[in-house]
């Protein structure tokens, strides 16, 4: 039986049932009865709901679009890996030996999915008003700041390297115009690869529409790829 004491102090929180917290561990490589792909089912829900509550809270002035946005750069394989990480989850689950061997502990699905497995553990014995605080006190200690600008540098970096590979350049930004009152300014800016223009986008400052730029160019490169 492995200790679970640090992973529960981590967490904040110790598991009345240890079996839920086993299950929640196990992987389906481990060839038992039970794994945590139903316990990461019920995770991943509860995680939208918390995850969307508190952005929704945090950004008042936000609309559905950045909120949605803003949920999926945290509620995916890569914000669970970095949570899962930070409590350093792959050093409490079981894996098959082949797992072991192909160093499985520092995947990012099984991480991820073991991540959700526990957050979904943690519900079900004790529900919402035990569990928001876990994840909350997580994402607080895990991000610097949540906000749009800070979260969407992925398309400008990806964007950079495939046009890098594929053109031996990278994109350059132009700003077209800029409307509206100080506080509510929205920035249009066009996105260039050498001399070709490829599309103009817009955003609340020039960091998003740098971001919305360069993610419908990386669309427009993978369909003519």
């Amino acid at each position: 039986m492995k200790n679970y004491s640090q992973l529960e102090k981590c967490l904040d929180y110790q598991f009345n049932d240890k079996n839920l917290i086993i299950e929640a561990l196990t992987h389906k490589s481990y060839k038992k009865a039970y794994n945590n792909e139903r316990l990461e089912f019920l995770g991943d829900a509860v995680l939208n709901l918390i995850v969307g509550e508190f952005l929704f809270n945090k950004f008042p002035d936000s609309n559905e679009g950045d909120l949605s946005k803003i949920r999926a750069s945290l509620v995916n394989e890569k914000g669970f890996t970095k949570l899962a990480k930070a409590i350093n989850l792959g050093d409490y689950i079981f894996l098959s030996d082949a797992e072991e061997r192909n160093k499985g502990r520092h995947k990012a699905s099984i991480l991820s999915d073991a991540f959700e497995a526990i957050m979904g553990a943690v519900y079900i014995e004790s529900g919402l008003d035990k569990l928001k605080p876990i994840v909350l006190n997580l994402l607080d200690t895990s991000y610097e700041d949540i906000t749009l600008d800070n979260l969407f540098s992925d398309y400008k970096t990806a964007l950079q390297e495939v046009t890098q590979a594929r053109f031996g350049a990278i994109p350059t930004y132009k700003l077209e115009n800029a409307t509206g009152p100080d506080h509510l300014k929205i920035f249009e800016l066009s996105l260039w690869i050498g001399d070709k223009h490829y599309v103009n986008a817009k955003g609340k400052s020039k960091k998003l529409a740098q971001q919305a730029a360069a993610q419908i160019v990386l669309e427009q490169l993978k369909k003519s790829n």
